[in-house]
């Protein structure tokens, strides 16, 4: 078992070798991070990181953090005790795609403190080349063993794509370069004439980019192909707290 400076300093290496490799697909292989550890040292290190845990366990923290937060039992943590150990590293045990709106609050909304979540936000919350990118850093170098598409009730920018597609309306600025994303994931979604055209939208978009994470080749995909990653869906509802997971 390595000592704290050991594993920083090896969990590094293996970072520079990925970002420095001439492929992903080579990075991965080389560095032990696309399926098992390929050396006795890298199993060693596994076992120390506190976020080498299975996906299916990392949904469940998060899972009972939002339980927890919907009723208002949120654990109390000591922030200042724990800023030390953050200065050392990040293990986040899960990646959130998250919407701008300032509503949503990942951290509250799982219980989880600094540190524990790596997320990405997007008005939308949809996956879009450089936030692939981030969750690429975040799969590959960080070992996030969890992605969650987080959707959240009353979104404005699915609201706003639904009012482009049904009135053509003409938003002012970059507005329509952000609606142009999110308008196959809606117009699906309306396809199905649903009794609540913004709520199916909103659940759909989320959908539509657990799909594109699924598939998102050589990094992330790679990852869930081999069982490390998972990737799943959600929609935070704002009034009373709770995410309810979609299904695939």
């Amino acid at each position: 078992m390595c000592d704290r400076d050991e594993c920083l300093e090896a969990r590094a290496s293996i970072s520079r070798r990925f970002l420095l490799a001439a492929g992903a697909g080579a990075a991965l292989a080389g560095a032990g991070l696309g399926g098992r550890p390929r050396s006795a040292r890298a199993d060693s290190l596994a076992a120390v990181w506190p976020n080498a845990i299975a996906p299916d366990e990392a949904l469940r923290r998060l899972v009972d953090g939002n339980a927890r937060y919907a009723v208002n039992t949120a654990r109390n943590k000591d922030l200042l005790a724990s800023r030390a150990a953050q200065a050392a590293g990040q293990y986040p045990i899960a990646g959130i795609v998250s919407c701008a709106d300032s509503r949503v609050v990942p951290e509250l909304a799982f219980d989880q403190g600094p540190g524990e979540l790596f997320v990405v936000r997007l008005a939308g919350n949809f996956v879009d080349d450089y936030g692939l990118a981030s969750l690429e850093y975040g799969v590959a170098s960080l070992g996030v063993p969890l992605i969650v598409v987080l959707g959240h009730s009353s979104c404005g920018a699915i609201a706003a794509t639904l009012k482009v597609l049904k009135e053509n309306a003409v938003l002012p600025g970059q507005l329509p370069k952000l609606v142009d994303a999110l308008k196959p994931a809606v117009a699906a979604a309306q396809a199905r004439n649903p009794a609540d055209p913004l709520d199916e939208a909103i659940a759909e978009n989320v959908r539509v980019n657990v799909r594109r994470l699924q598939e998102a080749t050589p990094v992330v995909a790679e990852a869930v192909q081999s069982g490390r990653v998972k990737i799943v869906g959600g929609v935070y509802d704002i009034a009373s707290g709770k995410v309810a997971m979609l299904q695939a």
